[in-house]
Formats: C-alpha cells, structure tokens, sequence
C-alpha cells in the first residue's frame, strides 16, 4: 500500500505508524493514493486562522469572527467549536456557549489577500482550479505529475505544507475520483487533514451515510426525504431512477447518481461571482436616520473593497431593508454603466432607502452590487447632472492608493463615523 508522509513528502510501501524519514505520525496510506487526481482544498477555520496569525495574542484564545450580538458567526476557531460554536449560529447563543470568546470583527481585506496568496500557490500546481469561496476550492491535477515529476497526492501534501510555512495557514485536502467525493473526503479529517476516497471503497464507503452528506440537500430536502422514507444513501440505493425523478424531479436524478458516487461535473475555472453583498444586523432595531446613514456609507465601502479586490463593478445596486417583525424589503437601481466606486454605490443606496416606502425601525440593513462585469468597463460614463463625481471618483482613488500603502486607517470619511 503507497504511503506518504505529509511533513517531509517521503513517500514508501506499507502503511507505517510514522515516517522512516522524519518519524512524524502524520502520515497518509491508501492503495489509490497516487493514481488519484480529484481534489478538494478546504482551509481550517478560515476567517479565524488569519485572525489569529495577525494578532500573536490570540492564539490560545477561543476566537469567533462576526458581527455583535444581534449578528451571526461567520466563523470560528476550533477552540470554540469545541464549546459547540458553529458558523451561522446567533451570536448571542454562540456567546452563551463560549462567553470567554474573544469576538472579532471581520477584515475581508486581510481574507482576500490570504486567499489571493493560496491561490497563487495552486496556480503553480494545476490551471484547472474552482473556487468556492475565498478559503475552499476544487483543483483537476489530471496530467500534472509529468510536468511536476511528483503525482497529486505529493503536489497537494507540498501544498498545505507551504501554505502553513509562507502565510501560517493551514487546510486540510480531501483526494478522490471526482468533486463529489472529493469535497466530503477534505471534511473527514480536520484540522490539518488528508483524506482519500478510493474507486474500490466508493460504494461501502457511502452506503451508511446519512443522506445531509451529499452537497446540496439542505433541510427541506432532507425532510422531504426522510418523508418518503429515505435517510441513508443505503435508503437512496434501493429506489429506481425513473421513481426518483417522479417524486423529485431533476433533484432525484442527481441523488440516484450521487448514491452511486457519480459525479462527471468538470472543474470549471469561470469562477466569477454573481453578486456582491454585504449586510450588518443591529443589536437593537433602529431608524435613527444619521446610523443608517453611517451604515449605508460603511455597507458601500465593504462591497467597494471587495469589487476592487476582485476586479469587478456591478451595475445593478441593491439595498436590503429586515423590519423587527421580519418582514425583507429589497430595492433595486440599474445605473448607468458598472461602478466599483464606494462613492455610486452609496448614492444609488441613499437613494433607494430614500425611496423604499418604509421607515423602520429596522433590525438589518444590506446593500450589494450585480449585474457584474471586469473592472476596465467600470464608470466610463460622465454623469452630466452630476458635476462633481468626477472629482469625488478622483478622490476615492487617492484614497484606496494612501489605505494600501499606510492602512486602512489612514484617511477616514467623516460619515463612516456615524
């Protein structure tokens, strides 16, 4: 049986307890380990890890990054997910669980630039990469190990390995003969993991396994087939397709294939988004005019940031409005030609705030762009009624040029303080 030591990459027969090289334990030992070349990278706590590499004091230190107490998790250390903390949970219960939680607040700027790093890193390994995220993506090594003269398995164990020396981040890799299994495979073993699911072992492997494994069936799916019976893919195995397809419709075709551990998707490197959003819940509802104000502008110069980072404007601008009782209003404005200026995106959300028939007390606000298209199409046009956007555009470019070079802090607009 092949095995590979994911410290030093020594690769040897048998499936020994440690390295004969370096006598770590971390070692990984499969009959299909090199001739597999499916794989799925997922980083460890993300959000949290880079949190924690930025700021040394952290370290030992349950951490949870998300908004305040009327927000959500958006992630976790796994000191915390040991207290039961998990991503989108209420912040107030995930403080009730872990109440000595250090609660940080997100800095999608120093996310972005991790991810751009990793990124790199398997750029070098295969063209064939597609993200889901800023932190997972599905890699094809097919064909590499002639050009990299090591098969996937080692090309992947060099990746985490020079993840966690280069940045101090680590992530754990799930191998298999296709997407599919390769994602459940990277969820098997973190943090700091290496999986394989092999051809031979497909069948029993999932064959016991509750039906929420497979990607895409969320509650209402899981409830509509334990409602038919179903609850294990061993469950799913014994129905025919055409009696899937007729109680499911095209989701039961999928599920009949999947059981089976099928999956012919390619890894598709069109990786853009559709949309880019983002929303602040508040820890008591408001309409005070001056703080949503103050949000509206801080919600504009999130998504601005990630346009920019991303190299992308959207075209179509969205506010979202929550009411205490839950009720979701969303507006929406086609500007002209796509924007990634903080300065457009805010005024064509004041603008629809303006104009939103509601006055509140609101308990979340959101603001998001769409429509998306590369960044050299982005604001070409001159407003005529609009004389000074312009300059206001100048300025805004002056300003990202300062923030990158001395910080984030460096120029503050005066309404992001309200």
């Amino acid at each position: 049986m092949p095995s590979l030591c994911r410290d030093c990459l020594t690769r040897t027969d048998g499936a020994p307890a440690r390295c004969p090289s370096c006598r770590s334990p971390r070692m990984v030992a499969h009959d299909e380990l090199f001739a597999l070349s499916s794989a799925h990278m997922d980083c460890d706590a993300f959000y949290a890890s880079v949190e924690k590499r930025d700021n040394p004091a952290l370290r030992d230190q349950a951490v949870i990054v998300g908004g305040g107490q009327r927000g959500v998790v958006s992630t976790c250390c796994y000191i915390a997910r040991i207290k039961g903390v998990r991503s989108a949970m209420p912040m107030f219960q995930a403080l009730k669980l872990c109440p000595e939680a250090v609660v940080v607040k997100p800095r999608f700027s120093a996310y972005i630039e991790a991810s751009r790093a990793i990124r790199a890193m398997m750029e070098e390994l295969t063209p064939a990469i597609e993200p889901l995220s800023l932190d997972e993506a599905f890699m094809d090594l097919t064909g590499t190990e002639r050009l990299h003269g090591a098969p996937p398995a080692v090309l992947l164990a060099r990746l985490t390995r020079r993840m966690e020396a280069e940045l101090g981040l680590t992530g754990s890799i799930g191998l298999s003969h296709n997407k599919f299994l390769a994602k459940i495979a990277s969820d098997l073993d973190k943090p700091r993991g290496f999986s394989v699911i092999g051809r031979a072992e497909t069948e029993a492997f999932l064959k016991p396994k509750p039906v929420r494994i497979i990607w895409g069936v969320g509650q209402a799916t899981q409830t509509a087939l334990e409602t038919a019976g179903i609850r294990t893919i061993a469950d799913l195995l014994r129905w025919d397709r055409a009696d899937l397809g007729a109680r499911f419709g095209s989701m039961g075709d999928r599920l009949w294939h999947l059981a089976r551990g099928m999956d012919m998707r390619r890894v598709n490197r069109d990786d853009r988004p559709k949309s880019i959003s983002k929303e602040t819940t508040f820890f008591e509802d408001t309409s005070d005019p001056d703080l949503l104000d103050g949000h509206l502008w801080r919600l504009a110069e999130q998504v601005a940031d990630r346009a920019k980072a991303k190299a992308l404007a959207g075209r179509t601008v969205t506010l979202k409005l929550k009411k205490g009782d839950f009720q979701l209003v969303t507006r929406r404005h086609a500007l002209s030609d796509p924007t990634q200026l903080a300065d457009r995106i805010y005024r064509a959300a004041r603008e629809l705030y303006d104009h939103a028939g509601t006055k509140g007390p609101f308990r979340l606000i959101g603001v998001g762009i769409s429509d998306l298209a590369p960044e050299d199409r982005a604001d070409l046009s001159q407003d005529l009624l609009d004389p000074d956007a312009r300059r206001r555009a100048a300025a805004e470019r002056a300003t990202d040029a300062i923030r990158a070079r001395f910080g984030a802090e460096a120029i503050i607009k005066g309404r992001s303080l309200r």
